[in-house]
């Protein structure tokens, strides 16, 4: 008897990364390796259908991984009574209309982020998921990825004791794209195409600080366009309408009532000096921890070294030698892959999947109020978001 199958109509896989990062590293290796493994041992395997606007590149890239169906007729695939799951990757400006016509079409969905160009519209996709019965799912990639797992590990055993603070450092040089080409599409920075830094990464970093600390309860953000003049991917000179930096600070309380500040740096105009794109660093009254992308360094209390501060002599010390790496124990895979595989049990399973489309919300509300507080150059608070 054959394994049963879920067909996933897949919007937006042309893009760097619905192509790289959800076709590429999670579904045709799930669907290689047999589909997923349900708890009684059997498997249920995943079916893709490539879905895009260009038809040339859409056939292109399922000639090359052996794709069977795609299309670039999306209202046909949403109608299609044999598709079970919609995927989008798209754009944010074209993202609400389509999981609105999929959910309304009785189909699972999964989605990158921000859902939605302003919070009442992703509160109405919320809304609409609740009601439809249908299991809605967000990407949260950045929980899945290994320094971030072993991070909320030391979180979950207590290793900080009470938690102080966060800083996070987020960004890389973005070329303009006159010299050397852009590694980013040019409508990030464009605001009337969905872009910006804020609308892009606030979203992350709501979902980043309710797992690692708690609840975000305000925002004071300085938004900023620091390269006024870009190229697009046709080599023509263009005016940036969106921020590309954001530099701010979030209050969160943690689930004992402790309040944490937190301090996140985002920017697609800073040259790397550290470890890895992204760090966090999480410090407490009993342990301090840094962590990555992939690697997580710790320092406890007792192995805390007193530096005394002496300008007029060269520091000896060596810092980062007197910090201790946080081991995996564990086989940890691509981030994006785990959590296509947990919601895709959770669709078997007709249960809710942990991050939802009211998480997402709450990430673009944050979003918004980071913008707010900028334009108005003051601290905002964060209401609770409820359906």
């Amino acid at each position: 008897m054959a394994s049963p199958v879920l067909r996933i109509a897949m919007n937006g896989i042309t893009g760097r990364m619905g192509y790289r990062q959800h076709l590429l590293r999670s579904i045709l290796p799930i669907r290689d390796a047999g589909g997923i493994q349900l708890d009684d041992g059997t498997r249920v395997q995943v079916e893709p259908i490539l879905v895009g606007r260009n038809e040339a590149k859409i056939r292109q890239i399922a000639e090359r991984h052996g794709v069977e169906h795609w299309t670039t007729d999306a209202e046909a695939v949403v109608a299609d009574p044999s598709v079970d799951i919609y995927f989008d990757a798209q754009v944010t400006s074209r993202r609400a209309a389509a999981l609105t016509a999929a959910m309304k079409a009785g189909k699972h969905i999964y989605t990158e982020k921000p859902t939605a160009e302003t919070l009442d519209g992703a509160i109405e996709l919320a809304r609409l998921a609740r009601d439809s019965q249908i299991t809605a799912g967000v990407v949260h990639d950045k929980l899945y990825l290994p320094g971030l797992v072993k991070l909320r590990r030391l979180v979950g055993e207590g290793f900080f004791g009470r938690i102080l603070s966060l800083r996070g450092e987020f960004g890389y040089w973005v070329f303009e794209g006159d010299g050397q080409s852009a590694q980013r599409p040019s409508w990030n920075y464009r605001s009337q195409d969905g872009g910006g830094m804020t609308t892009d990464m606030f979203c992350h970093w709501n979902y980043v600080l309710e797992a690692i600390l708690g609840t975000v309860t305000s925002v004071t953000a300085m938004t900023t366009t620091h390269i006024p003049t870009r190229w697009d991917e046709q080599g023509k000179a263009y005016t940036a309408t969106a921020d590309d930096a954001a530099y701010a600070i979030f209050e969160v309380e943690t689930p004992a009532g402790d309040p944490v500040i937190a301090q996140i740096n985002s920017s697609w105009a800073v040259r790397v000096y550290r470890d890895e794109l992204v760090e966090f660093q999480v410090d407490g009254t009993s342990g301090s921890a840094v962590a990555g992308l992939r690697r997580c360094v710790a320092q406890q209390r007792a192995h805390t070294p007193m530096p005394v501060w002496n300008p007029d002599l060269p520091a000896t010390e060596p810092f980062r030698d007197q910090w201790l790496d946080v081991p995996a124990n564990g086989d940890l895979d691509n981030g994006f892959r785990v959590q296509w595989e947990e919601y895709l049990h959770d669709v078997v399973a007709g249960r809710e999947h942990r991050f939802g489309l009211l998480s997402a919300a709450r990430g673009v509300q944050l979003a918004e109020l980071g913008l707010q507080s900028s334009a108005q150059g003051r601290r905002l608070a964060i209401p609770e978001l409820t359906l």
